[in-house]
């Protein structure tokens, strides 16, 4: 069994291993591991420690595939301290995911720093990962989940960890593990059980806004899910690592009934 999410072939081609395979179809990838790829190889790509990314904003284009693919990566606005960067999963000729970052300029500014997001307790205040474990795929069979108490249909907020390495042989840093499970976000505090007769939410973007580096291997969701009249939905979290909040996301929903519904 691989011990990582992708394997490098060389020259910008890898391969996802089964830790990848997704919630809504057992031959696709889940976002969260593609988006931690992307975000590995966008960290990787001409590398400016003066920068940091700041803004990432996926866009899902289709069904992931969970095979042999290609990522492109690219600056699309130089800049001494402002930057974009593209990154691309393309698969059989066609891209799958497209990531924008933008890197920005450090600075030194601790005597106006401040968070108004309230920190949610810590894993070790957590429970078990039951009342997380309602979707199937091997990628969410990868993560170890705790859930803090009071999760209900809509707002919940859970704590998750990974043993695995994003690509084999090559470690993985601390940022590119917690954009690898932010898009569970997602799942974490569903209003309707997935599948069955219920309805289909799938998330056709991911954005992610850091206002500081995180750390460690814990992150942790504190999400909230709403759907509009119209089959639109909006899921928002609060991102933590133990030190306490460190960004958002939010995940744009594509709300359709399934079966009976």
């Amino acid at each position: 069994m691989a011990e990582s999410y992708y394997r490098s072939l060389g020259n910008g081609v890898y391969e996802a291993t089964i830790h990848t395979q997704g919630a809504w179809n057992p031959h696709e990838q889940h976002m969260a591991p593609i988006s931690g790829l992307l975000a590995h190889c966008l960290e990787e790509f001409q590398p400016r420690p003066e920068l940091r990314m700041a803004r990432i904003s996926y866009d899902i284009l289709g069904l992931i595939p969970r095979t042999t693919f290609e990522v492109k990566t690219t600056v699309l606005r130089p800049g001494r301290t402002i930057e974009l960067l593209q990154a691309e999963m393309v698969a059989d000729g066609r891209a799958a995911v497209r990531a924008t970052a933008w890197r920005l300029a450090r600075g030194t500014t601790p005597e106006v720093a401040a968070v108004e997001d309230e920190t949610m307790p810590g894993p070790a205040e957590a429970g078990s990962r039951e009342s997380l474990t309602a979707w199937p795929g091997a990628f969410i069979e990868s993560l170890e989940m705790r859930a803090l108490p009071g999760i209900r249909p809509g707002r919940g907020r859970g704590w998750l960890r990974t043993p695995h390495e994003m690509v084999e042989g090559t470690p993985t840093s601390d940022l590119v593990k917690m954009i690898g499970m932010a898009d569970t976000a997602n799942g974490i505090s569903t209003r309707v059980p997935p599948g069955g007769d219920s309805y289909m939410f799938p998330n056709v973007d991911l954005q992610l806004h850091l206002h500081r580096e995180p750390r460690g291997e814990w992150l942790g969701l504190d999400t909230r899910v709403t759907f509009g009249a119209d089959g639109i939905g909006l899921t928002s979290a609060v991102l933590h690592d133990l030190q306490g909040p460190f960004g958002r996301s939010e995940q744009i929903l594509t709300v359709r009934p399934l079966g009976g519904a």
